[in-house]
């Protein structure tokens, strides 16, 4: 009986353990961080000088370091990606912003997307001309608006009853960039598309012949994904387009669902690649979609996605993170400029297909 009685004690202290709640785990120890990505599309090795590779990979790390700056000190993850997303757009290697493509008609034209995944709010623009940081807007339309989508004249003047400053277009213009536009209508009227060498003045880092310059015009989108120390996910997306855009077109990016989406029971996504399909696709939101009602991993979710615009013929890529500060970076295109960091991992910066994802 004496045995027996300090055995029944252990027992009953143990099952009221195993029945305590267990305690919300502290926001020191959860893990926050954010991915970015610079564009996906005809991206290799062999095609990419070392300078260029090295410039991209800074341009990468210090949208990085602006970002996580902002999660280390406890800031959002609203405001974390703003801060790596506005190091992008301020940087003329990728097409948001400052060095954005050319529509038909010789201007930049610009557009962005962000959204809350702690409320489900969210805010787009679409069009503008004359807006430094299209991602800035986008944010003030959410907030600061009882809209979610605005475009073209209209997103200006709302821009500018904010007091934005309204920058020339010429800001955005680069000769590169230009001298896209200018090819890209050469071929427009040639039968031949896609079997000349591309002039050397016109190589860039993922275009060598013509193939793959026409198929880049739809490319190079940049954007972030974030998870803050409260536990909250944040996504946001800005582009120039397409080279040599007619009648207005707008891309994925500013489509909520399609180019970006955060939801903290499930995700943030942004995406990057031929527009029209990931519109009809709905690729942010079926990575989410997936998670939620079908309980796959974020990985997972998004390679089915990415099966999915394959099978309507298009290509392109995601990155992505869950609440639990799973990390995706995926695309079915040769590359994607992509790095992230993870409060409990090292930082990952890549460009290539042979790279981590």
């Amino acid at each position: 009986m004496k045995i027996l009685l300090p055995l029944l004690a252990l027992a009953s202290a143990s099952l009221a353990l195993a029945q305590a709640p267990v305690a919300p785990a502290s926001s020191a120890l959860r893990p926050f961080g954010l991915v970015i990505h610079g564009g996906a599309g005809v991206i290799e090795r062999r095609n990419m000088s070392p300078d260029l590779d090295a410039q991209y990979r800074a341009t990468l790390q210090q949208a990085l370091d602006a970002g996580y700056a902002v999660l280390d000190r406890g800031g959002t993850a609203l405001d974390a990606v703003v801060a790596a997303v506005t190091v992008m757009e301020d940087s003329p290697l990728f097409n948001a912003g400052k060095g954005a493509v050319f529509n038909a008609d010789g201007i930049c034209e610009m557009d962005a997307s962000i959204m809350n995944g702690a409320t489900l709010q969210a805010g787009a623009v679409a069009g503008l001309q004359h807006v430094r940081n299209p991602l800035h807007l986008a944010r003030d339309v959410m907030e600061k608006s009882k809209h979610v989508f605005l475009i073209g004249e209209g997103a200006e003047k709302f821009a500018w009853s904010l007091g934005y400053e309204r920058t020339p277009n010429e800001y955005f213009q680069t000769d590169f960039r230009r001298k896209q536009l200018e090819r890209a209508k050469q071929l427009e009227s040639r039968k031949d598309n896609g079997t000349a060498a591309l002039p050397a003045d016109l190589a860039s880092p993922t275009t060598r012949d013509e193939r793959h310059f026409i198929h880049e015009q739809k490319y190079g989108t940049v954007g972030c994904v974030a998870l803050d120390r409260q536990g909250n996910l944040a996504a946001g997306t800005s582009t120039g387009g397409m080279t040599n855009k007619k009648f207005g077109r707008v891309g994925d990016v500013p489509v909520i669902g399609a180019g970006t989406y955060a939801n903290n029971a499930t995700c943030a996504i942004s995406a990057t690649g031929w527009g029209e399909f990931f519109i009809r696709a709905t690729v942010a939101h079926d990575i989410s979609a997936q998670m939620e009602y079908q309980g796959k991993d974020i990985r997972a979710a998004a390679a089915a996605t990415l099966a999915k615009v394959a099978q309507l013929g298009g290509d392109g890529g995601v990155i992505g993170l869950d609440a639990r500060g799973n990390v995706m970076t995926d695309f079915n295109s040769e590359g994607m400029y992509r790095a992230y960091r993870i409060s409990d991992r090292k930082t990952v910066i890549a460009i290539y297909g042979d790279e981590p994802r």
